[in-house]
């Protein structure tokens, strides 16, 4: 029988032209930004009383209404009209019918891990967490990972390791302009997250300095005091051969090692192995940078390392991580006002999506699935046994790459592999082997293209729901507008697929109570947000994580929870000046004590190994990829706004013009990139600010420029994250490539006509 599915809670009153306080649907800053008008009319207003931007906004972020257009976006179910293979609008009733009988019918025939579900980094909390619990108590399927894997896994689980919890940034964002010295490595905030650039600019204006680690002369890299630029893959080796120095220039801070660390000795041995001028010869980085890096980080009296997906999308990422850990440790530089390491988080949730469930080895609250009080604790607050609950499952690539295999059906919500996901031509081919795809999205991506049912659903100013910057602040994000009438919410969809698949009750459509039930699953948790209810992120500036319930405040309404220095989570127990009010939660972490049982950090002992692809003769060079300006992950989004296509209108190749000379290419040549996985075509663009020996290639369009066809899938043993930052290629010029294309297709012992 169809259950059909409740109408969406009332809007605001923004549409009689009320202004609704929210933030940025895209990066992990999630600005805070006022809207104005109604659906249709929507504008933008700065907001500079939200202490992260300030007011300030990008381009992404003041163009966002434009996806609030109909015509930009998907506005009534689609389903596969099985005569002519062609998506055709259905209403939702049908759609969700044929969801969960796909589903169903994977489950019956081939067992409850026939069912995978995709999840992404955009997704609110509210969705992560009821996208989770919908796996494993509707489902009953181990098979649930999220494109966050590609983005902040190695630097989460080298979190783990050295401080027993993982936060992307420890501290709020704007002690960066507080400290003596940063060393950001692999980051690119000019063009990926404009507006946290003035915090780097403030530090150089206070007198601190910036050290920046990248093998390009981004946009950044040229603002930066210092500018180290090692061949793509090497961080590894360059922070141990910092580290390396530090300890021969006498450097070490002994007290704070012997006080607050562990395996200081096998950290040690590990660094002195790699002698600086071995580590010049992996690098390209000469010896006397890095003595001008080592003497920046420790003659400040404060410092810190901040890393993005340069050191961290590789297949030693994990390890590449925790030797920039080891430089703080050593050095003294964590667990202390202004100093640390702490990660750039990328996606909008990317911190809140890690941590509530739709993981494959998680439950809510930064839990694992694999420890017995966490399984009873969560499966209590799900009213089900803790043995129903399955264990871990695949990592998200080797999820992709079982799709067709052992997963015969697909629930994808949030994201678009097509085009995001390395090797992506095989993962495409994956997916179109699936027995059945749904895809939950704002607009029919390229992956939503191949559904067999397409679910619209809400977006960032027509939802209420929290989130989670960088910072691990929890936001609350506000609708604004009524979307169009035929577009469901997440939960929505969730709730009308369990009631056909015999789950009646559990799967609310208010985000409110969705967040409520989340709060008692974190409780006592490394994410604890027991203390943090919806009225109280409507007050402002959000909530730092853990914030657990304190006695008396269960509703989280009060104070209670604010002074979270308790153990476990190596709060910070400060006090703000001024009164003696308590902060929100914990915006410093560590300063007491680390996250482990002991309260002490880890080292942990690395050493440099060369990557599983290295150059040789025929695939010469190096690729890397990144983000540009204008764009935004896989561009779905983005590439249907017109100011931006407009900056940012197709892919390209940065090549040096000494590499581009000895090709006989010239500025604007079509190019064709070759690596192992396939090929790649765009225009060649030329620049001094890339190494010879590299390539660089954004990865934000899909087609013939599609960066991704190229890289590498081989995962880091750790986090299970690929390699998205380096990979062996070959460039040719569009003539040659064509010739050299038909040969192969064309194969040995075979004549070209």
């Amino acid at each position: 029988m169809p259950h059909a599915l409740p109408s969406p809670p009332a809007a605001t009153d923004a549409r009689a032209g009320a202004a609704t306080d929210t933030h940025c649907p895209y990066c992990s800053l999630q600005c805070g930004m006022t809207l104005t008008g109604a659906a249709g009319r929507v504008e933008v207003v700065e907001r500079a009383s939200f202490p992260v931007n300030r007011g300030a906004l990008c381009a992404k972020g003041r163009t966002a209404p434009a996806l609030l257009d109909p015509a930009a976006r998907l506005t009534q179910p689609l389903v596969r009209d099985p005569a002519t293979g062609e998506l055709a609008p259905a209403g939702w009733d049908t759609a969700l019918d044929r969801v969960a009988a796909g589903l169903a019918a994977a489950r019956a025939a081939h067992g409850a891990d026939a069912c995978g579900v995709f999840g992404g980094g955009g997704l609110t909390n509210e969705k992560a967490y009821a996208l989770g619990k919908f796996a494993r108590v509707v489902l009953g399927t181990s098979q649930i990972d999220y494109n966050g894997r590609f983005c902040m896994a190695s630097a989460a689980t080298a979190h783990q390791r050295a401080f027993g919890l993982d936060r992307g940034l420890p501290f709020p964002l704007a002690d960066v302009a507080r400290t003596g010295c940063v060393i950001l490595v692999g980051a690119n905030p000019a063009e990926t997250m404009p507006p946290a650039l003035r915090y780097f600019t403030e530090l150089r204006e206070n007198g601190g300095s910036l050290v920046v680690v990248d093998p390009r002369r981004t946009r950044t890299a040229g603002s930066a005091d210092l500018h180290l630029a090692p061949r793509p893959g090497t961080d590894l080796a360059l922070a141990l051969g910092l580290l390396h120095l530090v300890v021969a220039e006498g450097r070490v801070d002994e007290a704070f090692v012997a006080a607050r660390t562990t395996g200081w000795p096998a950290a040690r041995a590990a660094a002195m192995a790699h002698w600086p001028e071995q580590v010049e010869r992996i690098t390209g980085v000469p010896v006397p940078r890095m003595r001008e890096a080592v003497r920046r980080f420790c003659d400040a009296g404060t410092s810190m390392v901040l890393t993005a997906r340069g050191p961290e999308q590789q297949s030693h990422g994990t390890d590449t991580v925790n030797a920039w850990i080891n430089l703080c440790l050593a050095t003294g530089r964590a667990g202390r006002p202004l100093s640390g390491y702490g990660c750039l988080t990328g996606q909008g949730n990317g911190q809140g999506g890690r941590e509530h469930g739709q993981k494959a080895d998680q439950l809510p609250g930064y839990r694992k699935l694999t420890d017995p009080a966490a399984r009873a604790h969560v499966a209590g607050v799900w009213g089900v046994p803790p043995e129903s609950l399955p264990g871990p499952g695949r990592s998200a690539y080797e999820l992709l790459d079982a799709l067709g295999g052992d997963v015969r059906a697909l629930l994808l919500m949030g994201s678009n592999p097509v085009v995001s996901a390395p090797r992506a031509a095989h993962v495409e081919r994956r997916l179109r082997s699936l027995d059945f795809l749904a895809v939950a999205d704002v607009v029919l991506s390229e992956t939503a293209a191949l559904a067999d049912v397409v679910l619209p659903v809400t977006q960032w100013a027509e939802e209420t729901g929290t989130v989670t910057n960088l910072e691990g602040r929890v936001l609350l994000r506000r609708r604004a507008v009524d979307p169009p009438p035929l577009v469901r919410s997440d939960l929505a969809v969730l709730g009308g697929l369990a009631a056909r698949l015999g789950v009646r009750r559990g799967f609310p459509e208010d985000p409110g109570e969705v967040f409520d039930e989340l709060r008692r699953a974190s409780a006592g948790g490394p994410a604890d947000y027991s203390g943090i209810s919806y009225a109280r992120l409507a007050r402002g500036e959000g909530v730092f994580w853990p914030c657990p319930a304190g006695p008396g405040h269960n509703d989280g309404d009060g104070d209670g929870g604010e002074d979270s220095n308790g153990g476990g989570h190596g709060g910070a127990g400060e006090r703000a000046g001024g009164g003696g009010e308590l902060p929100p939660g914990t915006p410093r972490m560590f300063l007491d004590r680390f996250a482990t049982e002991d309260g002490r950090a880890r080292f942990v002992a690395v050493s440099y190994r060369p990557s599983a692809e290295e150059p040789d003769a025929r695939y010469p060079l190096l690729l890397t990829t990144g983000r540009v300006l204008a764009q935004y992950q896989s561009g779905a989004q983005t590439r249907r706004v017109a100011e931006l296509n407009a900056a940012a209108p197709g892919p390209f190749v940065q090549l040096h013009p000494g590499l581009a000379a000895r090709l006989g290419v010239a500025e604007g040549d079509m190019v064709t990139v070759v690596s192992r996985r396939g090929r790649a075509s765009a225009p060649a663009r030329l620049s001094a600010d890339i190494r010879p020996d590299t390539v660089f290639m954004p990865f934000h369009w899909p087609g013939p420029g599609r960066a991704n066809t190229l890289t590498n899938p081989l995962l880091d043993p750790a986090s299970r994250m690929p390699e998205f930052k380096r990979c062996a290629v070959r460039v040719e010029k569009a003539e040659q490539a064509q010739t050299a294309e038909r040969a192969e297709q064309a194969g040995p012992g075979r004549q070209l006509r």
